[in-house]
């Protein structure tokens, strides 16, 4: 005990000697009492007015009530006085002022005036864009508690967000209304409820609408999976294009539109559906065709995809990894969570070597919850490739999330600067249209035609023992290809070229958990594709790669697993 006497001492004396050190001291103020009010003015105002209170220990006051209703401070003076704001809903009571101590309570009763707010007309300008910002001038604005636009002939308006108030001025948003034509009311607490200035003397401002306008076109029977696109103006104001109960993926300029046919759940065969525009935040809507066919074929299809290579540039859109099964392409941020959660739970773990998986690690329940994906990505030289996920444990770590100059590994697809291979075991082929193989040049003819409805037993059949596939050998099918093997692009000098244009085709087997045999390359199949590539834009990556690349395909795909009791 003595030793603990003796450290406080020694405390005490050195905060002493480091205040008297000091020249300024300041010392928190200690709340001793609740607060006093012994006056305030004005006795009665309206709302926005500012009422300064008189009275001691106001300096530590933390909240202000006129009535029942709280106010806001504007101004704490001093321990003597300071200043509130009379808010929407005072109507009269006495003001209470809470510190931690307690709370002061006037002897005097605050009665709210209510003024009737104005707007001064010749001062509104004529006409405003539909979002923008308008000035609203007047009197007795800061009483406003909502700004309504109502549109010629109708009974119900649209109110505004006030961005700024003051007793003389309002900046609000122009909102939503149905016309060109609109009138503004202005809507206050008259000491009962809101009401509203009346329509009959309301100013009018004309409301620039810039509605979307289609060009005539005549719809054709669609596949899912289709791009349309159309003309007109202002078409980069629509929000949805919607396939009967179904939105499509979208892409609009201002003079072009361009969507693509949702899977949605429509049957084989034909469906007729209504095709709306959705513009103006959802509050208007265009029939583009009361008959609409939507066509889904026996055979999944994707047209126009566009996916990256993992270059690290700002343009890059993080968009890599495509699931031929539902048609998505998925950033870069999904993978850990959406699009491959059992390669990270396995960290590698789960495979013997490349497309070759540990037997009874990975349950084939776990091995079916991942969606069959693919990427394409730059390796060294002037090459892309092609990969499957499991193909390799050293691909995926080189995708990124986001663009940091030189992301740190935080931003790596798998979180971290670690090998791990994904989940889906994917082979592809291929096809070369100068083969001497009849059925393979005829297929990739078929492929470039646009003439592949089915992928089925009896149009792709699988002979196990020859390794074939609609007589195609497959023993050359491989978890990566790279562009030297399929692409003329092989320039010796690493430039851009943004505009290329090429037709490679690929058969695309998607194997069942058991796995991949060079041998047997043509067992465990699970469903069959085809790729055809389009489009790349050359993108050179950091002088090293063509990471910065985009590549544009389109995808068949199988739309039922593969039934070998049917050959």
């Amino acid at each position: 005990m003595i030793m603990r006497h003796i450290r406080l001492y020694i405390f005490a004396a050195v905060a002493l000697s480091a205040f008297a050190a000091c020249d300024q001291i300041h010392v928190d103020e200690v709340v001793v009492s609740a607060p006093v009010i012994d006056s305030f003015s004005p006795e009665s105002a309206p709302v926005g007015a500012v009422v300064t209170v008189t009275g001691s220990s106001l300096n530590a006051v933390t909240e202000a009530y006129i009535g029942d209703v709280k106010v806001d401070f504007v101004e704490k003076i001093s321990d003597t006085r300071l200043s509130i704001r009379v808010g929407n809903g005072v109507t009269s009571g006495k003001i209470v002022l809470v510190n931690e101590v307690g709370r002061g309570t006037s002897t005097a009763v605050f009665n709210c005036s209510f003024t009737v707010p104005a707007i001064t007309a010749s001062l509104l300008q004529e006409e405003a864009e539909m979002g923008s910002e308008v000035l609203i001038s007047g009197i007795g604005l800061s009483a406003v508690t909502s700004v309504v636009f109502t549109a010629t002939g109708h009974e119900t308006g649209h109110a505004a967000q006030i961005v700024v108030a003051s007793d003389d001025e309002l900046v609000v948003r122009v909102p939503y209304v149905e016309e060109e034509n609109a009138v503004i009311t202005l809507g206050y607490f008259d000491g009962t409820s809101e009401t509203f200035t009346p329509v009959s003397s309301a100013p009018a401002i004309k409301v620039i609408r810039y509605v979307p306008k289609f060009d005539a076109v005549s719809f054709e029977r669609t596949a899912v999976g289709k791009s349309v696109t159309l003309t007109g103006e202002y078409l980069n104001n629509v929000e949805k294009i919607m396939v009967g109960e179904f939105e499509a993926p979208l892409f609009k300029d201002p003079a072009k539109l361009s969507f693509t046919i949702p899977a949605g759940d429509f049957e084989d065969g034909e469906t007729t559906v209504a095709l709306t525009a959705v513009y103006f935040d959802g509050n208007e809507t265009v029939t583009l065709s009361d008959a609409f066919v939507v066509y889904v074929p026996f055979v999944k299809y994707w047209e126009n995809v566009r996916t990256w290579a993992q270059g690290r540039t700002e343009a890059n859109e993080y968009v890599s990894f495509f699931c031929p099964e539902n048609g998505v392409a998925y950033e870069n941020s999904k993978w850990k969570d959406v699009v491959d959660p059992v390669a990270m739970k396995y960290q590698g773990a789960q495979w013997d070597a490349a497309n070759t998986p540990k037997a009874g690690v990975v349950s084939d329940e776990e091995y079916d919850s991942v969606l069959p994906y693919f990427f394409f990505s730059a390796v060294s030289g002037n090459v892309l490739q092609i990969n499957s996920p499991a193909n390799s444990n050293s691909q995926l770590k080189n995708f990124y999330t986001s663009f940091a100059g030189t992301p740190a590994n935080d931003y790596r697809v798998p979180g971290s600067n670690n090998n791990m291979p994904g989940t889906p075991i994917i082979a592809f082929r291929y096809l070369n249209p100068s083969a001497s193989s009849e059925a393979e040049k005829a297929l990739v003819a078929k492929v470039l035609n646009g003439e592949i409805d089915n992928i089925n037993e009896e149009l792709f059949p699988i002979d196990v023992e020859t390794n074939t596939i609609a007589g195609i050998s497959v023993s050359s099918f491989a978890g990566a290809i790279k562009s030297d093997k399929w692409c003329d692009h092989q320039i010796a000098e690493l430039v851009d070229d943004p505009d290329y244009k090429t037709d490679a085709v690929f058969l695309m087997a998607y194997y069942t958990n058991n796995g991949y045999s060079k041998d047997k390359a043509a067992s465990n199949i699970r469903r069959l594709g085809i790729l055809h590539v389009t489009a790349i834009e050359w993108g050179v990556y950091n002088a090293s790669n063509f990471g910065s690349s985009r590549i544009t395909y389109n995808c068949y795909w199988q739309k039922y697993d593969y039934d070998y009791s049917k050959l």
